[in-house]
Order: structure tokens, then C-alpha cells, then sequence
């Protein structure tokens, strides 16, 4: 029995310090993205690309509670899941009261900075899922960055839509409709984590 317990013991340990090592890469992924979208959004007018900052930002943070939560017990992996959907919630109000700042300031976006910053996006986004694919069952934690990080590539792939809207048709409402519909898949997820935390304690 003790061999067992500490066979056990030294297999959590492992599998707790691989989640940290991939915590912390995906965490310096997403800051930096963070520093970098945020520039490039003000630059290109663009709320899409905004709203995609926002939600790096609120990534970044994420991963940075996850990191803390490896190894703990699952109660405090749950207060964490709690502080996550928070995150999300919050990114998603933001990208809706920047949308309505927007609606009062009007500004035409440039659809090429919005192109070729969502690309870049997409790629730094696309290494984090790779990361991150192993650990998506560990555990509420793990899970929870899981679907972060899923959001960020379908985020990524709306703002080239938006792009692409707004070179065809020469106007800014398809910079604005793609906001609109991160902003819903931000509350959508950030109360999906909410729930899932809440049953975690039933």
C-alpha cells in the first residue's frame, strides 16, 4: 500500500509540474499577444481586434491563477474556475461597452492591420492549443484553460472574417458585428466556466 501511495504521489507530481511548464509558456504567449493586439486594435480602429486583445489579456490572467491552482486541492481549483468566468464576463462587457463607445465615435477600420494581426494571433493561439491538447481532461483547472485558449482561435479566425467584411463592402459594420458576436461567445463561455465550477462543489 505505501509503494502504491507512493507511486501515486510521484505521478500527481510529475503530471503537476508538466502542467506548470505549459502554463507558463502559454502565459508569456499571451501577454505578449496582449501587448501587441492592444496597439495594433487602437492602430486599426478595429473593435473585432480590440475585443480579441481583451480577450488575451483576460487569458493572461487566467493562466496566471491556473498556474497557482496546479497541485491544489480541488476546492481551490474551483474558487480559481470561479475567478476565471469572472475574467471572461468581464472581457465580454468590455467589448460591449466599447462597441457602444464606438457607436458614439464612429471610425472606419483598416482591414489590412486587422488581417495580418488576427494571422499572427491565430499562430500564436494555434501553439497554445497544441500545448495545451494533452492536459484538456486532466483536471477543472487544465479544462477551464482548454476552453480559453479554443475561444482565442475561434476569435482569431472572426477578426479575419471582419477583415475580409470590411474591405468588400467598404464599411465598418462587419468590424462591429464580429465584436458583437465575441462579445456573446465571451459570456456564453464565461458562464458555461461559472456553471461548471458551481456543480464541481454539489
Amino acid at each position: 500500500m505505501a509503494n502504491c501511495d507512493e507511486c501515486c504521489g510521484a505521478a500527481a507530481a510529475q503530471l503537476a509540474l508538466r502542467q506548470r511548464g505549459v502554463l507558463k509558456t502559454v502565459l508569456v504567449i499571451n501577454a505578449a499577444a496582449f501587448a501587441i493586439m492592444i496597439v495594433a486594435a487602437m492602430q486599426a480602429r478595429s473593435s473585432a481586434l480590440l475585443s480579441d486583445s481583451f480577450d488575451y489579456l483576460g487569458d493572461a490572467l487566467t493562466y496566471l491563477a491556473s498556474l497557482w491552482a496546479v497541485g491544489r486541492s480541488v476546492h481551490a481549483k474551483t474558487q480559481v474556475a470561479r475567478i476565471k468566468g469572472g475574467l471572461i464576463v468581464t472581457a465580454g462587457l468590455l467589448v460591449l461597452a466599447q462597441l457602444g463607445w464606438r457607436a458614439w465615435h464612429p471610425a472606419e477600420p483598416l482591414f489590412a492591420w486587422m488581417g495580418a494581426f488576427s494571422l499572427l494571433g491565430l499562430f500564436a493561439n494555434g501553439l497554445c492549443l497544441l500545448l495545451l491538447y494533452r492536459h484538456r481532461d486532466d483536471d477543472l483547472n487544465m479544462s477551464s484553460v482548454w476552453i480559453c485558449s479554443r475561444n482565442d482561435v475561434a476569435a482569431n479566425l472572426s477578426v479575419l472574417l471582419a477583415a475580409a467584411g470590411v474591405w468588400a463592402f467598404d464599411a465598418a459594420w462587419p468590424d462591429r458585428l464580429v465584436a458583437l458576436g465575441l462579445a456573446v461567445l465571451l459570456l456564453r463561455s464565461g458562464f458555461g466556466v461559472l456553471r461548471d465550477a458551481a456543480r464541481s462543489t454539489r
